[in-house]
This record gives C-alpha cells, structure tokens and sequence, in this order.
C-alpha cells in the first residue's frame, strides 16, 4: 500500500470505528493535506460490477466518487487514504482538485487521535431504514446520525458540491 513519496504523518493500526484507521503520530496543523486518496480509476458500471451491494455481505466503502464517468477504487492500487475511517464529527475533509482527492486537516489534530472525515456516501436509490443499516456508523461521536449516509438532497443542485464516496445501484 505504501505509494507515498514523504513520509506520512500517521501510522495504521486497529481502529475501534472500523476494522484499521489512520492515527496520527505528530500534530497535524489545520489545513494540512495529509494524503492524496489514490486507486485505480475506474467508471461507475465498473465499479458496480467489482462490488455488487446484492451479493456482499457488508458494504464497501473504498470506492470515491470524483465524477458522473468516474470513481476511484482506494481497493486496487490505492494507498493508506483508503484506510481512514468515516466520522460524522471529523478533523479532516476530502478536497477535489481537479479531479483528485485529498485528505486535509480540518483542525490540529493531536499524536494518537484517529484521523476520520465525513464519507457523505450516498446511493442512487432511496436512503431508507434498510439502506441505513447497511451503512452503519460506528464512530460515537456525540452528533453520530448511526449511518455514514448523507441526506440526500431533494433538488440536485447544478454545482458539485464535496466530493464523496459512492455507490449506484441498479
């Protein structure tokens, strides 16, 4: 996983959100862009058809939508960016620019804090009780909406707004 060319302000190591989180090892000022989210590029079809929701036992949040042709899969050839954890009280938000994702401290961020940002996921399909229990929040922050969903928006609105992780559903 390791395709960074500096050396990186936090370790990976068991995370009580999910599975292995990012920890920070130094302080991390705000503002800092703290990793590139690298992956294999690859369209929507793709990546629905690598990661059929129907047919996985638990969702897949490695894929990050940067485009209506384009998402990057953090599962294949992509680096620690893919192993920080969801957190609807973040200190750290994805940036887009010009089509690739960063990572950058929201606050300072102190040695032994887990780094997280907000996934904002968000499915084609409607975001009901059932999608909410598929996509679960572990985080335990005092403002957990219990779902790494976003709400969804009832107008899209014609500006792109932050980038987020995504899933089409057929």
């Amino acid at each position: 996983m390791a395709r960074h060319q500096r050396e990186l302000p936090f370790i990976i190591r068991g995370s009580a959100i999910q599975g292995r989180g990012a920890f920070a090892i130094h302080q991390i000022r705000k503002g800092t862009r703290v990793i590139e989210y690298l992956g294999e590029r690859i369209s929507h079809e793709e990546a629905e058809e690598r990661y059929p929701d129907d047919e996985m036992e638990r969702h897949h949040t490695f894929l990050f939508s940067v485009d209506e042709e384009t998402v990057i899969d953090g599962g294949r050839e992509g680096n620690e960016a893919s192993l920080i954890n969801h957190s609807c009280d973040p200190n750290c938000e994805a940036v887009d620019e010009d089509g690739r994702i960063f990572i950058e401290a929201m606050r300072t961020i102190y040695p032994g804090e887990e780094l997280t940002y907000d996934y904002n996921f968000e499915l084609e399909d409607e975001h009901d009780e059932e999608a909410r229990a598929l996509y679960p929040c572990a985080c335990g922050a005092d403002n957990c909406r219990g779902t790494i969903l976003v709400e969804k928006e009832e107008e899209p609105e014609p500006a792109r707004k932050e980038p987020r992780k995504t899933r089409r559903k057929r």
